[in-house]
């Protein structure tokens, strides 16, 4: 309490009732330890020379803190959560674990907004400070991780999509969201905290930056590749002997990631030479005309025909 002519000080009272304690600092100047009460009083200090002018005291209930809504984000803090309750007017301060909100806005007695400072992963309490007291809410909010993403398998599909990959890496846990570019995944499944399993969305030709979300941020991006089905216009020579033991060339596109040569049924030996070129080792079998196909991770190519051709006899 400050004023004038407090030095001779005799008592201070909060409304009807004594404070607990007081100390006369000055005759301009006295410290009091408040008594329990209720309400708005008046307080007054009383001197030999008389009883001075009320000033106005507020007792505040304490604060009650019932719930933080989203009750997790991400570890490098910024989001903002809205804390709900009760005696939250006068709030001077709002903590997270043992840091103060960046900032808190005092919405009704009920509702703080706060802006969650960063912090490592992992709970923490949140705690409501008023002229009331404190409270605190136990592991009331959840730091996540960002995610990070190492790998994605296999790296390359068609451009239709449809395929299923595996993308690897650390704190995929909650993921919300898998996408190619600015794409969503058709749809993923989280199968592990390193490990979520997606099938890829139809997209353009070439690199794709895939990433996976969750509350925690979005990860760094791994590259797809979109690749067209592979094309053969050529297949020169168009025949051979049944017995094998020749080459022939497929001229044509998107060659280059090629996996499987069919002649006939089962795969046959080739050597990529380039993205347009390819040279197969022609597998013996029975005379007679066969299709031969090419696949890469694109797709498989229309058909080409091969003629195997009998030995003559005499």
């Amino acid at each position: 309490m400050t004023g004038t002519g407090l030095a001779t000080a005799g008592a201070v009272r909060f409304g009807a009732t004594p404070a607990t304690s007081f100390t006369v600092v000055s005759d301009t100047h006295i410290t009091a330890v408040a008594p329990a009460g209720t309400g708005t009083v008046p307080v007054t200090v009383t001197t030999p020379g008389g009883t001075s002018n009320g000033v106005s005291y507020t007792y505040s209930l304490a604060p009650t803190l019932s719930g933080v809504s989203p009750n997790q984000g991400p570890a490098l803090g910024g989001n903002t959560v809205i804390l709900t309750g009760v005696n939250f007017t006068g709030a001077t301060a709002v903590i997270f674990g043992a840091t103060p909100a960046t900032s808190f806005t005092v919405v009704s007695p009920t509702q703080i907004t706060a802006v969650v400072p960063a912090a490592t992963a992992g709970p923490v309490g949140v705690t409501v400070t008023t002229p009331g007291g404190s409270s605190t809410l136990q592991s009331a909010y959840f730091y996540v991780s960002t995610p990070v993403l190492t790998g994605v398998a296999p790296p390359s599909g068609p451009l239709s999509g449809g395929n299923t990959v595996t993308l690897t890496g650390v704190h995929l846990i909650e993921a919300t969201a898998v996408r190619f570019g600015t794409t969503a995944a058709s749809g993923f499944t989280v199968v592990s905290d390193s490990q979520i399993t997606a099938v890829v969305p139809a997209g353009a030709a070439g690199l794709a930056d895939v990433t996976v979300s969750t509350v925690g941020g979005t990860s760094n991006a791994v590259s797809y590749t979109y690749l067209p089905a592979p094309v053969v216009t050529v297949l020169t020579p168009s025949q051979g002997p049944a017995s094998g033991g020749i080459t022939f060339t497929l001229i044509g596109t998107d060659l280059a990631q090629t996996t499987t040569v069919l002649v006939g049924g089962p795969p046959a030996g080739f050597t990529v030479v380039s993205d347009t070129h390819i040279v197969v080792d022609a597998p013996p079998g029975a005379p007679g005309t066969v299709n031969v196909t090419v696949t890469t991770p694109g797709g498989t190519s229309a058909p080409k025909t091969y003629t195997r051709v009998a030995s003559p006899g005499v």
